[in-house]
């Protein structure tokens, strides 16, 4: 062999290991992404609170109280509105913390 093709076969074994630890470093994040949000599934990373004697609905992940015939009756468009928000505002401050490190 000469050293020509020595080292055309050194550069694609580099050029496929570094696109194999693009593609692994991809999918943990979109693992990484999908597993925070699904959770554990644990009792503590409930959603919602419906307490029927005080008449009041808790959205644990806002932390804020709604009234519960007004959810009932279907009027949860408040509730579903800051949801959005907070996720958009979760996912600026995100990437503004990966520009951060950049």
């Amino acid at each position: 062999r000469s050293q020509l093709k020595n080292r055309e076969q050194a550069m694609k074994m580099l050029r496929a290991k570094l696109y194999q630890m693009q593609v692994e470093e991809q999918q943990a994040k979109i693992a990484g992404d999908r597993a925070a949000q699904i959770g554990s599934g644990g009792r503590s990373e409930k959603i919602r609170t419906y307490n029927w004697k005080d008449s009041r609905v808790t959205d644990h992940r806002l932390g804020q109280n709604a009234d519960l015939n007004k959810v009932l009756g279907g009027g949860f468009d408040d509730l579903v509105q800051q949801c959005i928000l907070k996720d958009q505002q979760d996912k600026l401050e995100a990437m503004m913390a990966e520009q951060a490190t950049q």
